[in-house]
């Protein structure tokens, strides 16, 4: 039993794979709640499925590029799990699984973008042949200035449409895609280390001289 999860983004997306295909699969609804919403949804898919954590066998999850902390509770997460449990955790890039949808559902059929939401008027960006490999990428970078007609997969065209006017394939990366990946490795597994791409908001402050 496969247990996915992807937090790269604003919204929460849980799946299990139980070795031929998704069993259950759960996204939460309201945005960046993702410290409040990924346990109780992961209990919920393993209630779904009528599976107890005991039975999983590995953990997968996104690990970006998107924002510190939502990255930083997906894989502390992760990595907690599998360690509990002594089950392996793997490490997807989350725009290489909407680049899977979008081929393994006919969404497009050449070379094509993925543009995920960076915030700050920017997308993360990569490019990818016909089959949904990986050719540049991921940066972050305006959208100005990386205006293409060719087709976009994620967020990116609905954000910016006059740098992305054809908006093909998912918006937002599903669970039950990232465990169908990781299953049959059809991408590149990786450690489960985070792709931030930029610093975070959050930084720390000077250390204090002290008082003489």
């Amino acid at each position: 039993m496969l247990l996915a999860f992807d937090t790269a983004t604003e919204l929460v997306s849980v799946a299990l794979y139980d070795g031929t295909d998704v069993v259950a699969e759960r996204s939460s609804t309201q945005p960046m709640k993702h410290g409040e919403h990924l346990a109780p949804l992961i209990d919920e898919v393993l209630r779904d499925a009528g599976v107890d954590r005991l039975d999983l066998t590995a953990v997968a999850v996104g690990v970006g590029p998107g924002p510190f902390t939502g990255l930083r509770v997906g894989i502390v997460t992760a990595r907690t799990l599998a360690h509990v449990l002594e089950i392996p955790v793997y490490g997807v890039c989350t725009l290489d699984v909407l680049a899977l949808e979008a081929v393994a559902t006919g969404a497009v059929e050449g070379p094509f973008l993925v543009a995920t939401d960076a915030r700050r008027k920017e997308v993360y960006l990569a490019s990818y042949d016909a089959g949904g490999a990986r050719i540049e990428g991921p940066v972050v970078v305006k959208p100005a200035e990386v205006a293409t007609a060719a087709p976009v997969v994620g967020r990116g065209p609905g954000l910016y449409p006059e740098q992305f006017p054809t908006s093909v394939g998912p918006q937002r990366p599903g669970a039950g895609w990232l465990a169908r990946a990781v299953a049959g490795e059809r991408v590149e597994l990786l450690d489960p280390e985070p792709l931030y791409l930029r610093r975070p908001d959050a930084v720390a402050t000077a250390e204090r001289k002290p008082v003489s």
